[in-house]
């Protein structure tokens, strides 16, 4: 497959070897152009505080009632409050896709683990967190996940699973798997020795691709698609390669610009017939190692470009009353900035359990979100951290993509981090303290990285190139894709996303 780009690019041809889908969801979401981002999760004050509490109340439809009058009467809204209000009927849409299960079809599920288990203890774990559930227009509704996430959170449950699951684990023939710490380790060693923070180069080939289903769009009618396409990252992750594309013609963001990178496509719609979108390229990505020594570091001087990585950055970082007195909690009287860091890190690591997520965009503040209900996935863990950090005055920011630990993958967030005479760091709370007696890689993933990742974005709910038009589907990340025609916002169970990759060098 070749062509000219709108640019003027020659693209050349290229096939991916090795197919390793990861099925599983993941939540995030955010609107775009820039003048709208981050404005529905936010719930200005501009939006009607009946229907907010109608919201919190559970009553959905008198919510949505209530929305649509004020959009029918009220002529003073601004085309942005209009936006806003409109996206919170598409917001509690979402919030009813994600919350789909009866109490019924959970305990099912449980007793699959915990033959016992009885209406008490679905009321124990819901007090406790270790259910997520709502009560939507006077039903109990479970989140899909949450028969799964109640052996990851809840310590019992977990013991449990782990009981059952033991024999059944995937097995690996020798040397078939990424044997992370000797990996890390490897990184630790080579930064050391040669003095450079970025080593190991890893040379990756990928094919993503977005298949929208038949006859969402009427025929004739453009659709327009953006894939997710590699950040240039000086050092870290470059040399990328585009191989080929469909259909032939497309736009790449501005490598500097946009710090969510995208490549964008148009094809019209078919009747009877699924479009395809899809991006071949290769990357060259480097593992990461800074040897932080606590005594050399310094307080940040905080200079214009550090400044804003110190704040608060509404909807999802917020020095809220709750997080401030956790900090104050956690941290005590200790003042070195890295020492401060590794006791956020550990906290976040020992008391915040990964489960998998509801969408991004049906949740308010994550990092509030993380707090509130002792539980989360990579990103909300990673913006828990970040919040955090910021608190203390330790600049910190939003990285992510995806992650490969062969033959693994995952769509996955992490961050960076930035110590005074060390600079800007990856770091990765989610991976957490390492299983190790030494000291360099049991706090690898506070100032390493190794190099398996694929970084897409730079900062959460940026603006993508061409700008959308309408809300996306995940307002926070991108690491899926999105799509929409001149009609509205495709979501994502109008269409399948894909991605392939190979380890070739």
């Amino acid at each position: 497959m070749a062509g000219k780009t709108l640019e003027g690019g020659i693209i050349q041809g290229g096939i991916v070897k090795k197919l390793t889908v990861n099925p599983m969801r993941k939540a995030r979401v955010a609107i775009i152009p820039a003048v709208l981002a981050g404005m529905v999760l936010a719930c200005t004050s501009q939006s009607s505080e009946d229907h907010l509490a109608l919201i919190e109340q559970g009553e959905f439809r008198r919510a949505r009632a209530a929305i649509e009058a004020r959009l029918q009467k009220d002529t003073g809204l601004t085309p942005v409050q209009r936006l806003e209000l409109q996206f919170e009927i598409e917001r509690l849409e979402r919030i009813k896709k994600d919350f789909n299960q009866t109490e019924e079809e959970v305990i099912e599920y449980i007793k699959a683990v915990i033959p016992d288990a009885d209406a008490a203890d679905l009321r124990r774990w819901e007090k406790n967190k270790a259910l997520e559930y709502k009560i939507i227009d006077g039903e109990k509704r479970y989140f899909e996940l949450a028969g799964r996430n109640l052996f990851r959170i809840d310590r019992a449950a977990r013991a449990e699973w782990n009981l059952k699951a033991k024999s059944e684990q995937p097995t690996y023939t020798p040397g078939t798997k990424l044997d992370l710490n000797r990996h890390d380790q490897r990184i630790i060693d080579a930064a050391l020795r040669t003095g450079k923070i970025y080593v190991e180069p890893v040379r990756l080939r990928i094919r993503q691709s977005v298949e929208v289903h038949e006859n969402m769009v009427p025929e004739g009618e453009i659709i327009r698609c953006w894939i997710p396409f590699p950040r240039e990252i000086p050092a870290r992750q470059g040399d990328i390669r585009l191989l080929a594309t469909e259909p032939a013609e497309h736009i790449i963001a501005d490598k500097d610009i946009y710090l969510q990178r995208t490549i964008y496509f148009e094809k019209p719609s078919r009747a009877y017939t699924k479009i395809r979108f899809e991006v071949e390229y290769e990357y060259t990505s480097r593992g990461a190692y800074a040897p932080v020594d606590a005594d050399r570091v310094q307080t940040v001087e905080l200079t214009p470009e550090l400044a804003p990585y110190v704040q608060e950055e509404p909807p999802h970082i917020v020095f809220t009353p709750a997080l401030r007195e956790l900090s104050r909690e956690i941290v005590g009287a200790e003042s070195n900035p890295y020492l401060i860091a590794r006791r956020l890190y550990e906290w976040v690591d020992t008391n915040i359990p990964w489960a998998s997520a509801r969408e991004y965009s049906t949740i308010r503040n994550l990092s509030s979100y993380a707090y509130e209900n002792m539980h989360g996935d990579c990103g909300i863990r990673a913006l828990l951290f970040i919040t955090l950090c910021r608190m203390n005055g330790i600049p910190a920011r939003w990285q992510s993509g995806w992650e490969f630990q062969p033959p693994d993958d995952s769509m996955h967030d992490w961050g960076m981090i930035y110590f005074e005479l060390f600079g800007w760091i990856p770091m990765d709370v989610d991976y957490g303290l390492r299983n190790s007696v030494h000291e360099r890689l049991k706090w690898f993933y506070l100032s390493g990285m190794d190099s398996y990742r694929l970084v897409f974005n730079d900062a959460y709910s940026q603006p993508l190139y061409p700008a959308k038009i309408y809300p996306r589907s995940e307002t926070v990340d991108s690491q899926r894709g999105e799509v929409e025609w001149r009609g509205g916002n495709l979501y994502y169970d109008q269409w399948d996303w894909e991605l392939e990759w190979e380890v070739i060098e």
